[in-house]
């Protein structure tokens, strides 16, 4: 039995018995509704109607007591309905993030401005860790969203929406002698100087260390952080060269260090934002989507949230271009 067969009968008997006229007030066919009903009596072993040829002349009394409950059955519903409405408008809860340092620190503070601004009653919690300690904030149910870079491999539980796209960039003081290159930085210029970067994940092959390996060359990575303002200090005291995410440039940091062009040196990273599959978003976790996403029009970011697969997000997003963003005061630049 379908709730379609009683929303069928309902309209049925409201419309005189006249199916036709049940039909057209369903915006549907009239041999579509005449067969959901003989499916429905069939199913029930009862005759609801009463007939004289093909037309509906009657209910019978199995009939009544049927269509009595029916009706019961769709005031639920439209209960429920009702309910889940209010659910999805409420102003008011909790929004749980996983994130990296880099997100958290130089790409979230406007969109979380931009968020309190529209749901003052929600509280939102920001939850600081590397690819793993997001995952395992997975695992737990500790969040509603994560928010990284990659390691895809670890997030199977979630469906990954891409939002946009960044290199890397090298940073050095500005009396470095990189700092004094004429032309464009290459792979075999950083081998040859001590780097200072992020902590590698412990689970994939790191980006970084593929690069280098496809050119034959052996980084020398004297020191990792997760954090890019702790690479910054320790780039400022001479330990290495820095090789940080193109967002953590700040505009404040071109007073001492020189900042260089890394593009092409290493795979292009993209980050993405990630539910589970059986997540219910509420009003505001959409909105949430589209400020940290705005060049995502709603019918990409509605038909994301509906998906069932990962395949299905992979193919939404086949085609879509997605922005390049950059540091200082280049946030979002057109994909190349």
């Amino acid at each position: 039995m379908k709730l379609q067969q009683l929303k069928y009968l309902l309209a049925i008997v409201d419309n005189g018995l006249n199916i036709t006229a049940a039909a057209d007030r369903l915006y549907t066919s009239q041999p579509g509704v005449s067969k959901q009903l003989k499916l429905l009596e069939e199913e029930l072993g009862l005759q609801l109607f009463s007939r004289k040829g093909k037309s509906l002349e009657g209910i019978t009394a199995a009939g009544h007591q049927v269509i009595e409950r029916a009706r019961l059955i769709m005031q639920e519903v439209d209960n429920i309905r009702s309910l889940a409405s209010d659910y999805y408008q409420e102003e008011e809860g909790t929004l749980s993030i996983g994130t990296t340092h880099t997100q958290a620190r130089y790409v979230l503070p406007e969109v979380v401005r931009s968020f309190r601004q529209l749901y003052p009653g929600v509280k939102l919690n920001l939850h600081q860790g590397t690819s793993e300690q997001i995952a395992d904030m997975v695992a737990a149910h500790e969040i509603d969203f994560a928010i990284a870079t990659g390691s895809k491999h670890l997030f199977s539980e979630l469906l990954l929406v891409p939002i946009y796209r960044w290199d890397r960039t090298i940073l050095v003081p500005n009396d470095h002698e990189l700092a004094a290159l004429d032309r464009k930085l290459t792979l075999e210029d950083l081998a040859n100087h001590p780097l200072v970067t992020y902590v590698f994940s412990f689970g994939g092959e790191s980006s970084l260390k593929k690069a280098f390996a496809e050119k034959n060359l052996k980084p020398d990575v004297v020191f990792t952080a997760r954090d890019a303002d702790v690479i910054k200090t320790y780039v400022r005291m001479g330990l290495g060269v820095g090789i940080v995410a193109s967002m953590a440039h700040e505009c404040t940091d071109n007073k001492d260090l020189a900042v260089i062009d890394a593009e092409g040196l290493f795979p292009r990273s993209t980050t993405w934002i990630g539910f589970r599959k059986d997540a219910i978003l509420r009003r505001y976790m959409l909105d949430f989507i589209r400020l940290f996403a705005p060049h995502l029009d709603a019918e990409q970011i509605d038909a994301a949230v509906k998906a069932q697969e990962q395949k299905e997000i992979d193919l939404l997003f086949r085609d879509t271009t997605l922005p390049i963003r950059g540091g200082c005061s280049d946030d979002l630049s057109a994909a190349a």
